[in-house]
Formats: C-alpha cells, structure tokens, sequence
C-alpha cells in the first residue's frame, strides 16, 4: 500500500517541479557558498602578497628611523575561514575576516570594513541555509496542506475509511513519504557539498546536518498539525502560509527592531571619535603629563626616558597609547552592549525554530556575532603583541636594518570548532514533540469524521 501510495506521489508533475526547484536552488546555493569561499581565499593570498610587498618597499624607503618605518607598516590578522561557511555565510560578508593594522591606536582601526554593495548586503546571499530556512518549508507546505482535505472534498475519504486498517497509520504514512521525497533533496544537496565545497567529514558537519533535519521535521510538524484541524484545502493554505510569514519575515524583523532600539550600539564611531580626540588632544597637552600616563600603562618601559627633543617617537607613541586608554569605556561599552544583543537573540530565539535554526547554523559554520566578537578579542590581543614587540626597539631607536623583516606574515585567528551542543537540537525536538502530539490528539478525535 505504502509503495503504490509513494509511486503515485512521485508520478505527479507537481511534485517533480517542487523537488527540481529545491535542487536547482541547493545547487545554486553551492555555487554562491563556493564563490564566496574562493573570494575570502582571494584576499588572503593578496594580503598576505601584499604585506610582504609592502614591508620590503617601506623598509627600503625608510632606513634611518624605525619608529617612522613602523608609522607606515601594516600587519594582517585574519580570521580563519571553514570550508562549511560556504553552506552559511552569516555575517561574514558584512564584517570584515581580515584585519591590517598599524602599531598607532587600536580603536580608530578595529571597526573598519570591506566596501560593499549596499544593495547587494540588503539582499543578502543566496546559500544553502537561505534555502533550507526560506524554500524547504514552502514546498513541504505545498505537498502537505491538502493530504487529508483533498480526498474529503472529492468524496474518495470514505472509502480510504473503510479500506484502511488503521486510519491514523495511513495519515502517518503519506506524511512519510512526502517527509522521504523532501529529505532525499536535503540529503543529496549536502553530500554533493561535501565534494563541491570540499567539506571534511566531521561533528560540525553533522551537526548542520542534524539541525537541518530537525528542522524540516519541524515543518513537517506544523503541517501535521494543521492537517488535523480538518480544515478545508484553502483554509489550510492560508494557515500554513500566514506560519511561514510569521517565522520568517514578521517575528525575526520584530526580534531585530527589539534588539536595535534595547542595546543601542552608537559607541563604534564614539569609541573612534574618542579616541582620535585623545591622541590629537595631547599635541598640546604637556609632554610630562603624557609620558607619566604612558609609565603607568606601561612600567617596563620607565628604562627610557623621554628624549630632550622637540619631536620623539616615544612621544608620539605614547600619544596614541593614551588615545586607545581613553576611547576604553567606549570601547568597552560597545563590546558589552553586542555581547547583550548575542545573549538576547540567543535566549529568544529558542521560541523562535527559524531564527534559532539560522542562529545555530552560523554558530556551527562560525559566520556568527560570536565568532565576530571573539575575532575582535584576538585582534586587540595581537595587536598587544606587535606593540610590545616594537615598542622596545623604537624607544631604543634601533638600526631598521637588525630586525628580519621577512619573517612578519599574516597571522591567523583559529576559533575551536564545536559541534554545537544539547541545547542545540533541544529547541526544534520540543517542537516537533509540541506539534506531534497536539496533531495527534485532534487526529484522534475527529480522523473518522467525512
């Protein structure tokens, strides 16, 4: 019975569109993630080329002093890019992955961007989670929403009725073999990404597998509890329609207006501002009062004193040093007020399966605010390190030509990779189990009805 019922649905001309539209659109999907990664690869290699360029004709045009030599040098720190992020681009291609800093201050550099195409970041890209989340559940919406109510409003229910058995298996069973047909596309799509994208075969790949299985269950839920309100065929429709709107247009542009105007963030050009204001502030501020600042942010560095000289680099140095110390609680406000927007969206978006789905999925792929975040931890840090690392030799007015240049290449930030935990896949269970039973109590109650 099962089998026949399979061979009929898949003979459909309607079916055959919606799967070939979800694979065409899977396969596209592939082709933007893939596009995307070999860009992010582009620019390393042209960073890292250029770095080394850069270094090499500024060393050779600036050989007397290395405090002027360092003025102008830029190292790059990057954030490491996975191979899964081509399936979630998230929000990589608003911020930035790769950072080229000066040793001058840290805050007016921190925040800077790719130049990109407005329009084109409105859009947003079209990857394989904008298709699970946004075109998966369409077509699982357009397979489901007359299983039942068709053969009522054709008169054929009353002899399914009385042929079957057991009626709520039958129910189960066409549920099950659209489920197959819909899963059989997701599965294909990501096994081929694996070769596409060149995907290792580890937790984190199937963990997004798993979530973008619970997910369609998820859907497949909601259908069955709508197909258990014994609606008619438009009825359902609309029900099933006005859910999709509400998960993925209404509740996410709520939960971001909700979050914009309750942790504002205006600190990331204060924090800038602030901190250009400090370091200009003190071209006529006393020298002594910048150097005793400097001394205290950094002790080790008492052992030179300030040269008897209009202009020194430790001056100026320090200048920028205390600009950074200043834009600090701006600096620290901004961090705390995305940290609360992260935690907030995160503590909703267990109520929420699509924007929990999304969440997750760029949790795993690490194109989230928190791999963001984290990434802007480890900047400041690398930053530390190339500061006090020159810092030393520039007070010491060190010859440019001691220092081995050619060893300076661009460092990368590897965040550990996670697999995602319970709490993960906890939120889309309790709603598949929310929506199973609601649907099965109604079907209990009413699944003889003609």
């Amino acid at each position: 019975m099962i089998v026949l019922a399979f061979k009929n649905f898949i003979r459909s001309n309607s079916v055959k569109i919606g799967l070939s539209f979800l694979l065409i659109a899977g396969i596209v999907s592939l082709f933007v993630g893939k596009q995307f990664i070999e860009k992010q690869e582009q620019n390393i290699t042209e960073t890292a080329a250029y770095q080394k360029e850069y270094i090499a004709r500024n060393v050779h045009h600036h050989q007397d002093e290395i405090g002027l030599l360092l003025y102008y040098l830029k190292f790059s720190f990057v954030n490491e890019t996975l191979p899964i992020n081509g399936l979630s681009i998230g929000q990589r291609d608003v911020n930035s992955s790769i950072q080229s800093l000066t040793i001058r201050g840290l805050e007016a550099q921190k925040y800077d961007a790719d130049l990109n195409n407005p329009t084109n970041l409105l859009l947003g890209n079209i990857d394989f989670s904008f298709v699970l989340i946004f075109l998966f559940p369409l077509i699982i919406i357009a397979f489901t929403y007359n299983i039942i109510s068709e053969e009522k409003e054709s008169g054929t229910w009353r002899i399914v009725a009385i042929q079957s058995k057991n009626l709520f298996l039958h129910v189960l069973q066409l549920f099950f073999i659209r489920f197959i047909g819909v899963i059989s596309v997701l599965f294909f799509i990501l096994l081929l990404s694996v070769f596409f994208l060149k995907i290792p075969l580890e937790s984190i790949f199937f963990s997004f597998v798993g979530i973008s299985l619970l997910y369609i269950l998820c859907w497949f839920g909601i259908c069955f509890w709508v197909a258990s309100l014994q609606k008619s065929s438009n009825a359902n429709a609309v029900i099933l329609l006005s859910i999709w709107i509400v998960l993925i247009i209404i509740l996410p542009a709520s939960l971001n207006n909700y979050l914009v105007n309750k942790y504002p963030v205006p600190e990331a050009l204060s924090t800038t501002l602030k901190q250009r204001k400090g370091y200009h502030e003190k071209w006529d501020t006393d020298k002594t009062q910048t150097m005793n600042r400097f001394y205290a942010h950094y002790p080790q560095f008492k052992q030179f004193p300030l040269p008897d000289k209009e202009f020194s680099w430790l001056w100026y140095y320090a200048m920028q040093q205390i600009g950074d110390d200043e834009a600090a609680i701006q600096a620290t406000a901004f961090k705390e007020k995305l940290n609360q927007r992260n935690r907030a969206s995160n503590n909703i978006a267990q109520f929420i399966p699509t924007i929990h789905t999304q969440m997750q999925l760029n949790e795993i792929a690490q194109a989230g605010l928190s791999n963001h975040l984290q990434f802007l931890e480890e900047t400041g840090k690398f930053h530390e390190k190339m500061r006090l690392y020159f810092y030393p030799k520039i007070f010491g007015e060190a010859p440019v030509n001691s220092e081995n240049w050619n060893k300076f290449s661009i460092e990368t930030f590897k965040n550990p990779q996670e697999s995602g935990g319970l709490q993960s896949y906890l939120s889309l269970v309790v709603f598949i189990l929310l929506f199973g039973v609601l649907g099965w109590v109604n079907f209990k109650k009413s699944i003889y009805q003609v």
